[in-house]
């Protein structure tokens, strides 16, 4: 994607539509043809991704630290944002991370002092959602939440889009929310990751909430907050991917319940996986056999 200026400073309306325009043109205009046996554009085909598995790309680099090296627990961030979850719910969770070595834990806002402390000099991060689940507070809040989190001992932070306002056309003030969050976590040299909740967008909103993440200078787009009407798709994952291109992360959350899906989206471009079923990909992937069941939702 062309970019007027170094990806960590916003640019004016003019120039965010521009660019907007330029990758809604070029998304249009590409070849995409339609596999015969799904009817999806063929890049996003399932059949086609299980036979870039088959040919051995099961991983991609990695944007975290965490986890040995070609360990499947290295892409995940160890997740549990349930409302009810307890503090030894999250003593659980973190225990788990150790012993697996994820990239970190993903935790709400009121637990990330404890996993912080339960976590000191393991490796694994603690990851915080901010404007969770909605994205519908103000940015002025979104900034409060990131900093407030980050003190709290936070080393990356996953916030939510203002999706009604990306829907309304207003990308200035899109752009500005999320640049909120972004400065914030550069000033503190913390990794940042916009959810834009791709289950309520079309395409085309896709297209421009990835671009105006990248415009923002955020580090990942994320598919999803695992509370939405739906979660990571393979499609939605090749398509982010293709919009932010091969220098920011993607992170596909919401849904991933087996290593079989994890493969799938880490074929289709995603970089990290949301879970609350990493303790049993990462088994798959010692025994290589499947586990009936598997946590539903994030």
């Amino acid at each position: 994607m062309s970019h007027p200026s170094d990806g960590r400073h916003p640019v004016d309306l003019r120039q965010l539509v521009a660019i907007i325009a330029e990758e809604l043109a070029a998304y249009r205009s590409a070849p995409q043809p339609r596999c015969s046996c799904h009817g999806l554009q063929h890049d996003c085909c399932p059949a086609r991704v299980q036979g870039v598995l088959d040919a051995g790309a099961a991983r991609l680099g990695l944007h975290a630290a965490g986890g040995g090296a070609g360990s499947v627990a290295a892409l995940i961030d160890h997740t549990l944002l349930k409302p009810d979850a307890t503090a030894a719910d999250i003593e659980t969770l973190c225990r788990e991370a150790a012993e697996h070595r994820f990239a970190t834990v993903c935790v709400n806002p009121a637990w990330v002092a404890l996993a912080a402390r339960r976590l000191r000099g393991s490796g694994v991060g603690v990851c915080s959602v901010v404007g969770f689940p909605l994205g519908a507070t103000t940015a002025d809040v979104k900034a409060y939440e990131t900093r407030r989190a980050i003190g709290d001992g936070a080393t990356e932070i996953d916030m939510v889009i203002n999706v009604g306002a990306l829907k309304s056309g207003e990308l200035r003030l899109v752009e500005q929310d999320i640049e909120a969050v972004t400065s914030a976590c550069r000033a503190c040299g913390v990794t940042s990751k916009v959810i834009i909740e791709a289950a309520l967008l079309s395409d085309d909103e896709k297209v421009t909430a990835c671009t105006l993440a990248k415009a923002a200078g955020a580090d990942f787009v994320k598919t999803s907050t695992g509370f939405g009407p739906g979660g990571a798709t393979v499609a939605d994952v090749a398509l982010m991917r293709r919009v932010v291109g091969p220098d920011m992360g993607v992170k596909a959350a919401g849904g991933v319940r087996d290593l079989a899906g994890l493969q799938a989206m880490v074929a289709a471009g995603a970089t990290r996986i949301g879970a609350s079923a990493g303790v049993k990909i990462v088994r798959e992937e010692k025994t290589g056999k499947a586990e009936p069941g598997g946590k539903s939702g994030y």
